[in-house]
């Protein structure tokens, strides 16, 4: 049995200021990260440097050793569930990381789940699903009409029969609210895709990390 991702959707699920998660199949823990490592969009190309294994908490209190300000770098935790690798960030990855896509080359597939929790604009929580370069669906997991669109996008058969999963569980559904929403789709979400995301050793456990540094 595992956890699913539903977890996410509580306040500080991860970390002060939302979760990024990047989940894959067909990628080593290493593999992953070298591959979002290629996807900073910082003006220097960037790698993964091992730093050991770290708790969140032993993560931030290294990155405030080594640039000041955690939120001055980022960083990842890397773990394996089942089929699943995946890689959490913490420091200053909001709008930080480039499209997710060509880290789904030959043939993996990438799933993304973000939430920057303490933007005041406010940003949606975000799920994106891609396979081979290509965006399978895609949408804000409140399911409103925010930022610009509402519905799935994405290949057109993946993205409706999620959007018909999310519209019998009556979603949109504001007079819920957005956290029982959020969490409703991220259900469905995780459900559709089979993910599966642990998350005693995400909260409480140590895990191999990264920092990604400038090469």
């Amino acid at each position: 049995m595992t956890d699913g991702t539903t977890w996410l959707a509580a306040p500080q699920s991860i970390a002060f200021g939302g979760y990024h998660v990047v989940l894959a199949r067909g990628l080593s823990p290493e593999e992953l990260a070298d591959r979002l490592a290629a996807t900073v969009l910082y003006d220097a190309e960037h790698i993964a440097v091992a730093v050991g294994e770290h708790t969140g908490d032993s993560l931030l209190e290294l990155m405030d050793d080594t640039y000041g300000d955690p939120f001055d770098g980022i960083g990842l935790r890397l773990g394996r569930a089942g089929d699943w690798t995946y890689a959490v960030a913490y420091g200053g990855w909001p709008g930080e990381f480039g499209p997710l896509a060509p880290v789904s080359r030959d043939g993996a597939h990438i799933c993304l789940l973000e939430y920057e929790e303490e933007n005041g604009k406010p940003v949606p929580p975000q799920f994106e699903y891609f396979h081979d370069g290509r965006l399978l669906s895609g949408c804000n997991l409140h399911l409103d009409a925010s930022w610009g669109y509402q519905g799935v996008d994405g290949d057109p058969a993946t993205a409706a029969r999620l959007e018909e999963l999310l519209t019998a569980a009556g979603l949109p559904a504001p007079e819920r609210g957005e956290r029982e929403v959020h969490r409703i789709a991220l259900g469905i979400v995780g459900e559709f895709f089979d993910l599966s995301l642990p998350k005693e050793p995400i909260v409480n456990g140590t895990l191999p990390t990264v920092l990604l540094e400038p090469a």
